[in-house]
């Protein structure tokens, strides 16, 4: 099954590529490997999903966040592909930061809502590397940020 497939079955359609809010662009690609700037957490709606794992927000929701994040990585990562998902030969690497209250220990539980779904679109491919950390604040209050590294062919 295509990744194309996969995410039809899943009922997901990918964003366009998001013009970045500071001095940044949204991808470097060097050789073979893409590496993604951190996307943070957004609502159906575009706002920003902010709040602080721990204290406003659930893990549960947390998880949710980042899988909606693990979306807006996929539409960039398809910009960075020239329009082709499937020239992903791997995920390598997600890199996820949790915005947390000090006491909070689950960024990992978080972080796997991006992981998951990597894993499903992406099979065998989507099996990455990954760090998972709770930090003091995330840009506009979001509650959670993902970067990515993947290799294309």
């Amino acid at each position: 099954m295509s990744v194309y497939d996969q995410l039809q079955a899943l009922n997901i359609t990918l964003p366009p590529l998001a013009v970045p809010a500071a001095a940044y662009v949204p991808f470097v690609q060097t050789g073979n490997l893409v590496f993604l700037s951190g996307h943070i957490a957004r609502k159906a709606d575009g706002t920003v999903w902010a709040g602080q794992l721990g204290g406003q927000i659930s893990t549960e929701d947390g998880k949710q966040a980042a899988r909606a994040i693990a979306v807006d990585l996929m539409g960039t990562l398809q910009a960075a592909c020239g329009g082709d998902l499937n020239r992903v030969k791997r995920i390598v690497k997600v890199m996820s930061l949790v915005n947390s209250t000090p006491a909070f220990t689950e960024q990992h539980l978080v972080t796997n809502g991006c992981s998951e779904l990597l894993g499903e679109v992406f099979g065998d491919k989507g099996k990455h590397a990954r760090s998972a950390f709770g930090v003091a604040q995330i840009p506009l209050g979001a509650c959670v940020e993902i970067e990515l590294i993947a290799e294309i062919e």
